[in-house]
């Protein structure tokens, strides 16, 4: 799908924008997350949601160089927003379990399941491992 598709007047209400500030349990409301605690995430990406989106069967297209207007952190980790189509050509939902942006959000809690995810989990543990090790030769003293 090319981006002048998305932006056109026409086929723009067929579309809904996700920021991963919309998923994030880092953030509060007033800073813009918009579903509840339980079913956000900590940290998402714009490359995550749109993996999720894309496994479900939406048809999703990610704009990497966007940022949230609220966000004040500039990081690359913080940056994207993905367009995901709810409705054909004809008005009818592509989908039936995705009725509404919010059905779509909800589907932020197959983010932790993720093979990216479970694999960051497992690397911090050695890190921390290693750190306690350096701790030990330290508090020794003559």
């Amino acid at each position: 799908m090319a981006c002048a598709a998305v932006r056109s007047l026409a086929e723009q209400d067929r579309f809904i924008c996700i920021y991963p500030t919309y998923l994030n349990n880092k953030k509060t409301i007033a800073e813009g997350r918009r579903i509840p605690i339980s079913k956000a995430v900590e940290n998402p990406t714009a490359t995550e949601i749109q993996d999720v989106c894309s496994a479900v069967g939406l048809n999703v297209f990610l704009e990497k160089n966007k940022m949230y207007s609220r966000e004040w952190n500039c990081d690359v980790q913080y940056r994207g927003r993905v367009w995901v189509q709810l409705k054909q050509e004809d008005g009818s939902l592509c989908f039936v379990q995705f009725p509404s942006r919010k059905s779509v959000m909800y589907a932020a809690e197959m983010i932790p399941k993720l093979k990216t995810r479970t694999q960051k989990t497992g690397g911090g543990d050695q890190s921390l491992q290693q750190g306690e090790g350096s701790k030990k030769g330290k508090g020794k003293k003559k």
